[in-house]
């Protein structure tokens, strides 16, 4: 265990305790929130919560638990698949229960460290536990993913997904029949207030833009295509939950749990169909895409037949 004792310095006076943390000591507000909330943090007043506001000058004593730091594991994934792969780039179609690359608390498969397993190379540019990781996609999501082979390209990409020029295009089915047919949500999204594993539309949020487009109405659900402007993590989770049309499957943010199971459904119904970029190395508009994996196509089914 480590401990460490110190006052509140003036530039986080005022601010909740969970954000005084992440910037006195370099936590992630994740790692500061578990601190917290196992009761690692006391002053005066107390044990104390992380929507607490600290005061200058007010005495801290905070302990954790240091948490190792993640690797990357090599490990063959089944139904990972290389959709494309040159010098620069590897596009994956990455299935269900896999993340990005590993993470605290994560000892499931990962993109990298199946890359890793097949011998392919990528980029070292970025934390070594993210190397060459430009954008990720949830665990439970599914579909089309690129990883950069070069330091260029992760450069090149890092900014093109930052300046919104590379177009993600995402198909999910979400319950009930969104009106207008076809819209934008524009709505800050930001950790949700008393869950933190979850994410909600918050005020002080992070600008979040979503456009939506009926593709297939069905009785009781929507099948629609999706376009992010921006990346923000369950955005389109988020702000579909926020319209009264949760993805299907999707118990987290509201979805019926027994649509869920005559779906057949154990995650929700989101995937990443398609991407389209300028490719790094050459200047040229590449495109790349991936089919329904078995378990959304079944409930595709399902629904058509109603």
């Amino acid at each position: 265990m480590e401990t460490r004792r110190f006052p509140v310095p003036p530039g986080v006076a005022g601010e909740r305790l969970d954000v005084a943390l992440s910037r006195v000591l370099g936590f992630t507000r994740t790692f500061a929130a578990e601190v917290i909330e196992g009761g690692g943090v006391t002053s005066d007043r107390g044990v104390m919560a992380k929507s607490d506001r600290v005061a200058e000058g007010e005495q801290l004593e905070v302990t954790w638990k240091p948490k190792s730091e993640p690797v990357v594991v090599p490990r063959d994934v089944p139904g990972l698949s290389i959709i494309y792969a040159d010098d620069d780039i590897v596009v994956v179609d990455k299935p269900v229960g896999v993340t990005a690359h590993p993470s605290a608390g994560w000892d499931g498969p990962t993109v990298l460290g199946a890359l890793a397993a097949a011998g392919v190379r990528i980029s070292a540019s970025g934390s070594a536990e993210r190397a060459g990781v430009v954008h990720r996609l949830d665990a439970g999501t599914s579909g089309v993913m690129v990883v950069a082979a070069s330091d260029l390209a992760y450069s090149e990409l890092k900014r093109a997904f930052h300046d919104r020029e590379v177009d993600k295009v995402y198909h999910a089915v979400v319950q009930g029949h969104p009106d207008p047919l076809r819209g934008t949500i524009d709505a800050p999204i930001g950790r949700h207030p008393g869950a933190r594993w979850k994410f909600a539309v918050t005020s002080d949020g992070k600008p979040s833009v979503t456009h939506y487009e009926t593709q297939e109405a069905f009785r009781s659900a929507s099948l629609l295509e999706v376009n992010l402007e921006t990346g923000r993590t369950h955005q389109i989770r988020v702000h579909l939950s926020t319209q009264r049309h949760p993805c299907v499957g999707d118990e987290m943010y509201g979805a019926d749990k027994a649509l869920s199971a005559r779906l057949g459904l154990s995650r929700q119904w989101l995937h990443a169909v398609r991407l389209a970029f300028r490719h790094p190395g050459t200047g040229e508009a590449v495109e790349f895409t991936s089919p329904y994996p078995a378990d959304l196509a079944h409930a595709l089914d399902v629904l058509r037949r109603d």
